[in-house]
């Protein structure tokens, strides 16, 4: 089975092991997805993360977090695809959920947040959401 859209594989494996309420799951590897893992790390939607080597390739091994019962990351959704991509200029940047979510931006600087990208004043491809 070939891959043409690894991010929202990651996304869709996020989702479902987030609704079957795993406390962890694997994900493909990428430097792409190790740096957004790393961001909803640091954002308070993901428990921890770490890279896993398998012999022949990689996986990334995701840590979901939960308080009590209920889940801190309730959606996260896959904007920009590979047949339509989605471009956000540094004025018209969104808010998710008036500021409740993030926005994954992938600017020239690296994949960052819709917070950083305004502070930066610099817009880019516009990858995704999560709240």
């Amino acid at each position: 089975m070939s891959r043409t859209d690894l991010l929202s594989d990651a996304f869709t494996i996020i989702r479902n092991a987030n609704k079957a309420k795993k406390e962890e799951t694997l994900i493909p590897y990428s430097k792409s997805l190790l740096k957004i893992c790393e961001i909803l790390k640091n954002e308070g939607y993901l428990e921890n993360y770490k890279e896993i080597d398998l012999g022949t390739f990689k996986k990334i091994k995701v840590y979901l977090k939960y308080s009590g019962k209920k889940s801190t990351l309730t959606q996260i959704k896959k904007v920009s695809t590979p047949g339509r991509r989605t471009y956000v200029g540094r004025d018209n940047i969104p808010s998710v959920l008036q500021g409740y979510g993030i926005a994954l931006i992938s600017t020239s600087s690296g994949i960052i947040t819709d917070k950083e990208a305004k502070a930066k004043g610099i817009g880019g491809e516009f990858i995704g959401m999560v709240w």
